[in-house]
């Protein structure tokens, strides 16, 4: 790769933010790397197979005039307030590097004085506590690698506006999303974000071993990443589809977490919507069409193709 560009937006609107993200995605020129800086006001992202009415406290977040927003990666629900920093790194699919990629962003910490692990699938820690989530994206061409990183957001807002399941925090061996998260503050006391952006910055050159150009928002096309910016506000995007169900599942596998949702008729499965934290969007999305008006036996795992869609048919057989 020999083009190396930097871009950081002063937007704090996350609907924008995540649209010139994608607009980013879309127009990266071959042989070239980003990364982009990005802040949201307050908001809460989910991923994007996850049920907002399940991961949020949506009322609460509303009567504050927080924002939701549903993003294309998969993964978790976060929480963002202007204490967090975003980044994104924008590169062609045949080079995406997820270590390298998390390399910039540990070698910035350790610019700082500050010693951090990668833990989990996608999480990484200090002292044991989560600093950072990452979530992934990928198109024919491009892909991008974004996260969190925060400095000093608000930890009471994280559990006022986060959902999070039991069996999750079960996993985890914690109560709350709030005690087993830290802000980097906690261990740098005087660090401000445009020091963080600094050193990501210098970070990101040295790992990739060159000099970045800087890209100003104003020189994009506006009209383009308008258009993306209306799709993640519109509320058919971001909101589940309002329907009733009987019955609920849920379960933490190694890849992710499930939650399933049916009805039951004549020991048929007339309704079936599964939402997940999987890191890979596609991992579940044929499973309910596959399902739906099966009777539920052990014939469901004739409709099996992979081992994660056979753990599902496990929690529906209540096997697990």
């Amino acid at each position: 790769m020999n083009n190396l560009y930097y871009l950081e937006t002063e937007s704090l609107n996350p609907y924008h933010n995540l649209a010139l993200e994608e607009y980013l995605l879309d127009t990266l020129p071959a042989d070239s790397v980003l990364l982009y800086l990005w802040q949201n006001e307050k908001t809460v992202v989910i991923g994007k197979n996850q049920s907002a009415s399940n991961e949020v406290n949506i009322v609460s977040l509303e009567q504050d005039k927080g924002h939701l927003v549903r993003r294309l990666s998969g993964g978790g629900a976060v929480f963002h307030d202007t204490g967090n920093l975003n980044f994104t790194f924008v590169v062609r699919e045949k080079n995406f590097d997820v270590i390298k990629q998390t390399k910039v962003i540990l070698h910035a910490l350790k610019l700082l004085g500050i010693d951090a692990e990668i833990n989990g699938r996608n999480d990484l820690t200090i002292q044991g506590c989560k600093f950072s989530g990452h979530a992934y994206y990928h198109t024919n061409k491009n892909s991008y690698h974004h996260g969190t990183i925060m400095v000093n957001v608000n930890p009471d807002d994280l559990s006022k506006y986060l959902n999070v399941s039991k069996v999750k925090l079960a996993s985890h061996h914690v109560k709350s999303v709030k005690s087993r998260t830290i802000n980097l503050m906690d261990i740098k006391p005087d660090l401000a974000i445009p020091l963080l952006k600094e050193k990501l910055r210098e970070a990101f050159e040295d790992v990739y071993e060159g000099t970045s150009e800087t890209i100003h928002e104003e020189a994009l096309n506006a009209s383009e990443i308008k258009i993306r910016e209306n799709k993640f506000s519109d509320p058919s995007w971001i909101y589940d589809k309002q329907d009733h169900y009987d019955d609920f599942l849920e379960k933490k596998f190694s890849w992710g977490t499930v939650t399933i949702q049916y009805c039951l008729k004549e020991n048929q499965l007339s309704k079936l919507c599964i939402f997940t934290d999987a890191l890979q969007t596609d991992l579940l999305e044929d499973l309910p069409r596959k399902l739906r008006q099966k009777e539920i036996n052990e014939s469901l795992y004739s409709y099996a193709d992979t081992t994660e869609e056979k753990d599902v048919i496990d929690l529906l057989l209540r096997k697990e």
